[in-house]
């Protein structure tokens, strides 16, 4: 029998009280609250959901010893283990449950960092996972031995990790929520619930009608099935089962108080127990980061965790303010921290935002900025800076993908050789090959796609001079491009710094024009005081294509970017995914102008712009599909283009 602690009410002060100290109890119990994992999102679709997974990191084997913590990346949240004892063996039980959609994220990353409490921890291995696979597999085993690969070699392994993957169906979960609430409710720990702590529970849900004395009564009496004045755990699972498909009795939720849509069964069932934590015994991980690296900063990176966590962050101003750029990877479904050097980023922000920084542009800094680009690309082309390659390498170790290469790191006779590497045959698919009416992306980079210039200027171009006209200069006509779409590939130091074609044509023309050279990072492309993409030393051509009109494509040079070198000629007939061209060292962006109503640009891409968050994407992914016919276009068809040429 329950303790009969508790005074029946009906929603009088007391019951205030009684739901508080059960929030508290909840919270205390499960160690954390929601808030430290972050929320769900909700399901669009009950046809999209895959399941409930619980990720279990039990150990790992590594080559030497230290003390070792984990986290896993999955979609737009990270989680990290403890930090476990000094040894070659870490033990951590750390569980998590992730929500699974077909069409959503599936793959987590698997990272494990050696710490470093003075400075920072370093990252030595990881693997990915991809959970829809896993829980598709027809074992009895639920726990799995992973290689976990060198961030900078990913065909060597540096040790292993043991991890357990398992699915819960809704009726189970259903089941778990209610052992899990009988358990915290039940002072007294008997495995039932008397009247008074039924109350409690009634009153906690939040269903003002179920708090009342007459209700709870009935409630409690169609709950106990066998008549023994107790209700257990299958009683109570049964009762809420019914109860949701009549009259849900959880009206918000017990352990963050969020209020819930009771019609949408499946997000409540979800949102209850994702709040409620895995109960298994294990730990449960920690949450609330949005990129691994952010989970496994050292303390002195964490003067504070207001400061650590304001740093952090995805919107309109990230990119101007924040001391990382974060992104989302279109492979994974994860947010990913580009890497970048501090020391760079203050000096961005002290000349790109603020009037002092444009002042400086205006007197001089300019030239500067040309001198130096043109000073450090001869240095590159130097025999001695093929020294520069490994300390890079070690910088970009998780970032860039040496299997790829085509030739190995003693072929690069100099920086630059290596900065304009080529890539396998085949490292970079391209989508739908035989189907011109589909573009791809241009550039391994940061992605960034706009339905029309309007969006761009009030989602991430912050320029006040920024528009079609003064992006394409004065010797080609904007007026076919006005109110087209945009769409921007920026590339980072780390990336494959070859360019390819995003659409099948004819290449009418190039036109050269001079300009800055201002760094491309988002610092600078969200500053209101420059003008960095109609400023540039660009290179534009035009391309006639049978699908999309005329579309222009901009090279852009940057900071460091020495030059722009193209490999193919005005009237060259080209296929998309054909290398276009390649940039020397440095940051760089290409931009594409589509004519306006002629590209469905890729939902995912427009949305994640919408969010003022760039996409992190590969040579020849799908970009969009043409959404008007040939006919439609006044353009001939391919095969005249090419005669006519």
């Amino acid at each position: 029998m329950g303790n009969g602690s508790s005074k029946d009410g009906d929603g009088d002060s007391s019951s205030s009280g009684r739901k508080s100290r059960f929030r508290q109890r909840l919270r205390f119990h499960r160690g954390h609250s929601r808030q430290d994992s972050g929320p769900a999102s909700l399901l669009k679709s009950a046809d999209d959901f895959a399941g409930i997974a619980l990720l279990t990191l039990r150990s790992a084997e590594m080559r030497f010893k230290d003390r070792w913590l984990a986290c896993v990346s999955f979609g737009e949240q990270t989680f990290r283990t403890a930090i476990s004892d000094h040894t070659d063996k870490p033990t951590w039980n750390s569980e998590k449950k992730l929500v699974l959609e077909r069409n959503g994220p599936h793959i987590a990353r698997i990272s494990v960092f050696e710490t470093n409490r003075i400075s920072k921890n370093n990252l030595v291995g990881y693997c990915e996972l991809d959970l829809l696979e896993v829980l598709g597999k027809d074992s009895e085993s639920e726990s799995e031995v992973l290689n976990l690969l060198d961030p900078s070699k990913s065909d060597e392994v540096v040790g292993t990790i043991l991890v357990s993957c398992s699915v819960e169906d809704p009726v189970e979960t259903e089941k778990s929520f209610a052992r899990r609430i009988l358990s915290i409710v039940d002072y007294n720990e008997d495995g039932k619930l008397s009247f008074s702590e039924f109350s409690d529970l009634m009153i906690a849900f939040g269903n003002h009608l179920a708090a009342k004395k007459v209700r709870k009564e009935e409630l409690f009496e169609a709950a106990d099935v066998n008549g023994d004045g107790v209700v257990c755990m299958d009683e109570l699972a049964a009762l809420l089962a019914i109860q949701h498909e009549k009259e849900p009795l959880v009206n918000c939720c017990p352990v963050c108080g969020d209020i819930l849509n009771v019609s949408d069964k499946l997000n409540t069932v979800v949102h209850l127990t994702l709040c409620f934590d895995e109960g298994s015994g294990n730990q449960v991980m920690t949450g609330g980061f949005l990129t691994d690296k952010q989970a496994s900063s050292g303390w002195m990176f964490k003067l504070s965790e207001w400061a650590h966590f304001s740093s952090y962050d995805i919107g309109l101003n990230y990119g101007s303010s924040a001391s990382n750029i974060v992104v989302f990877d279109r492979r994974t479904k994860r947010l990913v921290e580009e890497i970048i050097d501090g020391k760079i980023v203050l000096s961005m922000r002290a000349i790109y935002q603020s009037k002092f920084g444009l002042g400086l542009i205006d007197t001089g800094a300019k030239e500067i900025l040309q001198s130096i680009s043109e000073k450090h690309g001869r240095k590159m082309n130097s025999v001695e800076s093929a020294e520069d390659i490994p300390k890079f390498l070690k910088f970009f170790k998780d970032q860039i993908n040496m299997a790829e290469v085509k030739y190995p790191l003693e072929h690069f006779k100099t920086f630059n050789e290596f900065f304009i590497r080529e890539l396998k045959p085949c490292a970079r698919p391209i989508a739908a090959m035989e189907h011109d009416n589909i573009a791809v992306c241009a550039a391994d980079s940061r992605l960034m796609a706009f339905n029309n210039v309007e969006d761009s200027t009030r989602f991430w171009v912050k320029g006040k001079k920024f528009s079609v006209q003064g992006l394409l200069g004065n010797e080609i006509s904007s007026s076919s491009f006005e109110g087209g779409s945009l769409v921007i590939f920026r590339l980072a130091p780390q990336d494959y710094h070859r360019f390819h074609l995003p659409v099948t044509g004819i290449i009418e023309q190039f036109v050269n024009i001079p300009g800055c050279l201002f760094t491309v990072n988002p610092i600078a492309v969200n500053s209101k005081y420059c003008n960095v993409f109609t400023e540039n030393k660009r290179v534009v051509s035009i391309i006639s294509t049978e699908h999309f009109g005329k579309v222009a494509f901009i090279a852009i040079g940057a900071t460091m970017v020495g030059s722009i070198t193209f490999l193919k000629q005005e009237g060259d007939c080209v296929k998309k995914g054909d290398q276009f061209g390649y940039f020397s060292f440095g940051g760089s962006t290409v931009i594409c102008v589509f004519e306006k109503d002629v590209i469905d640009i890729d939902n995912d891409l427009l949305e994640n712009s919408s969010r003022s968050l760039e996409t992190l994407v590969s040579v020849g992914m799908k970009l969009g599909v043409a959404a008007r016919k040939q006919a439609e276009t006044g353009i001939p068809n391919l095969e005249k283009m090419v005669l006519e040429a």
